[in-house]
C-alpha cells in the first residue's frame, strides 16, 4: 500500500492503466455469451495458457479483476513519471519455447541483460581511507575468482567447480519443468491408453537420472539439506556463502538452516536469457511489458482479454462438469473448460462450489503452506545510491554494480538466519535481508532524466504481527524506515534522495495481487509441495477433481517465478482433453 514516509516522500497511489499500455490488447465491448475456454486471471501464466489455446483455434476469453493485466508481472506508474515493476521485477526463468512459440520479440518484448549481476557490499569499520570491500559477480569466471579471492583464495579455486556442479543439476531438472508431473491416478485407475500416456511422463525423470548418474546421492543432498550445509562443503568465506544463500531463501519463509532450502536456490539458477544460461535481466518498460507482449500474441490470434471483470464463481452442470463462470456483475459466460490462474486456495475454496469437490481435497488445499516473508518497497529517487564500497562516478552516471541485484545485510549467513528468527517471533526483521535493484540503470524510460526507480525486495516480515498488532500505516512506515536506515549505512544520502515510496507488506500483496498469505509462489516451494505434490499429492498437476476445471498458475507444477511453464503445460493438458470430448 502507498505510504507517506514521514516527510521523506509524497503520498502515492496506483494510477489507472494508461492508454500506452492497454490499447493493443484490451478486448472491445462486452464478453460473448460463450467461448471454448475461459481463463480466470490475466497473470502471465494465464496469458500464456490463453495464447497457446487460441493459436490452436480454441476460442478463449481471459477475465481479470484488476484494471491492468499481468498479475504480479505488471508495470504501474505509482508516482507520476516513475514506472515500477510493482511486484515481480526480474526476468530469467521464462521458458525458451514460450519466447519462440509466442513470437514475443515480434510483439515488442525487449530485455536488458545484466552483467555483472550480483553485488554484495560490506559494512567494515576501521578501514581508514580505504573503501569497504565488496563482492561483484558476473559471467567472467576469472574476474569472479579475483573478487572471491579478497575473502578466500581457497573459495576462489572452488567456485568454478561449484558452478559446474550446480549447472549439471539444473540441466537435469530443466526437462521436468516442461511436462506435467506423472499422473499417479492414471496409473492406478486409468484405462490402458491413459496408463500408457502416464508412462510417457516418466521420460523426463529417467532423463534426469541419466544426467546425474553416479553423483545422484550428492545431488539429492542439495535438494533436501539446508543450503548452509551444502555451501559449507564448498566454501569457507561468509560473504560468498551468504550471497549464494540469498537465492535459497528469497521469497520463502525459510532460513538458510532449513532442510530443503537448496531447491529454491536451484529454482533460481535454472533460468537464462538470450541463450545465456543463468542470465537475468530487466524488461524494457518494466515487467508489465512482458505481460503485454504475451497478451498481444494471444489477441493477434483472436483471444479476448477483459480487465475490471471479476469472476465470482465457477459454474457446474447438473452432471458434475464445468460449464463456465459467473462474473461479479451477474453475467454468465459459458465454456467447455475453465483454467484458473488464481492460487489453489482461491480457486478451490472461494470460486468453486464446495459440493463438487471431495472433502479430503479441499482439506488438503486449506492446509497448504502459504506463509510469506516478503515486503516489497518501490522507491522513486532523484539520484543513484552512492555506496561506500563503490562510490559513484563524478557525473552520477550508472556504474556496473548499479545494474546488479545488490545484497544488503548479507555479509554472513548468521544475519539471514537471525532475520528469519525475528519473523518467527512475529516481528519484522531487525536487520532485514534486502535485495536492491535499480532497473532504470539500464532502462532510462522508467524514470525522469537523472532520476531512478529502486526495487527493494525485503524479508522477513510475518503476515501476522505479534501481540495482535496489524500492518497499519504506522507499522508499514516504521518497517520501511528501518529498511531505509539499513540502506543509509551502506549508501549515505539514500534517504535524502527519496521522493516517493510504495510499501507492500504480505497482507497488501494478498489484497492487491490475490496472493494468499502474500506468497509470491502461490504456495511454498518446499519439497512437500512440489512435483507429485503440487498442489496436492491427491491431484498433482493441472487437472482437478472437477472435470473441466484446470489450474494454470504458480500453484501448479512447476511452481512460481515468471516462468510461464504452468500456463504452457496446462494448455497442453487442456488440448489433450478437448480432443477426447
Amino acid at each position: 500500500m502507498a505510504a507517506s514516509g514521514r516527510g521523506l516522500c509524497r503520498t502515492v497511489s496506483a494510477w489507472p492503466c494508461p492508454a500506452w499500455r492497454r490499447a493493443h490488447w484490451e478486448a472491445p465491448g462486452r464478453p460473448k455469451p460463450e467461448y471454448d475456454a475461459v481463463v480466470i486471471g490475466a497473470g502471465h501464466n494465464g496469458l500464456v495458457a490463453a495464447a497457446y489455446l487460441q493459436r490452436t483455434g480454441v476460442s478463449t476469453a481471459v477475465f481479470e479483476r484488476r484494471h491492468v493485466i499481468g498479475g504480479a508481472a505488471v508495470t504501474e506508474e505509482i508516482i507520476p513519471g516513475f514506472k515500477f515493476s510493482r511486484a515481480s521485477y526480474l526476468l530469467s526463468l521464462l521458458r525458451p519455447q514460450i519466447y519462440t512459440d509466442l513470437e514475443l520479440k515480434k510483439h515488442g518484448l525487449r530485455v536488458h541483460l545484466r552483467n555483472p549481476h550480483s553485488f554484495t557490499p560490506m559494512l567494515e569499520e576501521g578501514t581508514g581511507s580505504k573503501a569497504p570491500r565488496s563482492l561483484l559477480l558476473g559471467t567472467d569466471m576469472a574476474e569472479n575468482q579475483r573478487q572471491i579471492a579478497q575473502f578466500s583464495q581457497k573459495d576462489a579455486q572452488a567456485f568454478p567447480k561449484y558452478e559446474a556442479f550446480m549447472n549439471r543439476l539444473a540441466s537435469a531438472v530443466d526437462p521436468l519443468l516442461d511436462a506435467a508431473p506423472v499422473d499417479m491416478e492414471a496409473f492406478r485407475r486409468g484405462s490402458l491408453l491413459q496408463r500408457l500416456r502416464a508412462l510417457s511422463t516418466l521420460a523426463p525423470l529417467l532423463q534426469a537420472g541419466r544426467i546425474l548418474g553416479a553423483q545422484l546421492p550428492q545431488y539429492y543432498q542439495v535438494l533436501t539439506a539446508p543450503i548452509t550445509k551444502v555451501l559449507d562443503q564448498w566454501f569457507e568465506s561468509e560473504p560468498l556463502k551468504a550471497t549464494l544463500a540469498t537465492d535459497a531463501v528469497i521469497g520463502a519463509m525459510t532460513s538458510p538452516h532449513t532442510p530443503g532450502s537448496g531447491y529454491v536456490l536451484l529454482h533460481h539458477v535454472m533460468g537464462g536469457l538470450e541463450g545465456m544460461p543463468g542470465a537475468w535481466g530487466y524488461v524494457q518498460g518494466g515487467m508489465g511489458a512482458l505481460s503485454d507482449a504475451i497478451a498481444s500474441s494471444a489477441t493477434a490470434h483472436g483471444a479476448s482479454i477483459f480487465t475490471g471483470k471479476t469472476v465470482a464463481q465457477v459454474q457446474v452442470s447438473s452432471g458434475g462438469r464445468v460449464r463456465g463462470v459467473v462474473l461479479q456483475d451477474g453475467s454468465e459466460v459459458r465454456s467447455k473448460v475453465v483454467l484458473s490462474n488464481a492460487a489453489p486456495q482461491t480457486t478451490f475454496l472461494k470460486l468453486t462450489p464446495k459440493e463438487w469437490l471431495p472433502e479430503e481435497f479441499t482439506q488438503r488445499i486449506s492446509q497448504l503452506d502459504i506463509r510469506s516473508p516478503v515486503t516489497k518497497i518501490n522507491v522513486a529517487v532523484n539520484r543513484l545510491p552512492d555506496f561506500l564500497a563503490a562510490p559513484n562516478a563524478p557525473r552520477g552516471q550508472p556504474l556496473p554494480h548499479h545494474q546488479c541485484s545488490i545484497h544488503l545485510n548479507c555479509e554472513d549467513t548468521h544475519l539471514l538466519h537471525q532475520a528469519f528468527e525475528d519473523a518467527m517471533d512475529g516481528r519484522p526483521s531487525h536487520r532485514p535481508m534486502i535485495e536492491l535493484c535499480i532497473p532504470s540503470s539500464l532502462d532510462p524510460t522508467l524514470a525522469p532524466p537523472g532520476c531512478h526507480v529502486v526495487s527493494l525486495f525485503t524479508q522477513y516480515t510475518p503476515y501476522t504481527l505479534a501481540g495482535g498488532q496489524v500492518w497499519d500505516e504506522q507499522e508499514r512506515n516504521a518497517y520501511a524506515d528501518k529498511v531505509f536506515d539499513c540502506i543509509e549505512a551502506y549508501a549515505p544520502g539514500f534517504k535524502g534522495s527519496v521522493v516517493g515510496r510504495d510499501i507492500l507488506t504480505p497482507p497488501d500483496l494478498e489484497r492487491i495481487f490475490g496472493l494468499p498469505g502474500g506468497n509470491i509462489f502461490h504456495g511454498a516451494m518446499a519439497l512437500d509441495q512440489l512435483y507429485f505434490a503440487r498442489p496436492t499429492p491427491l491431484h498433482p498437476g493441472h487437472r482437478c477433481p472437477l472435470p473441466g476445471l484446470y489450474l494454470c498458475g504458480s500453484g501448479a507444477h512447476p511452481g512460481g517465478g515468471v516462468m510461464g511453464a504452468a500456463g504452457r503445460n496446462a494448455a497442453h493438458v487442456v488440448l489433450e482433453d478437448l480432443k477426447s470430448l
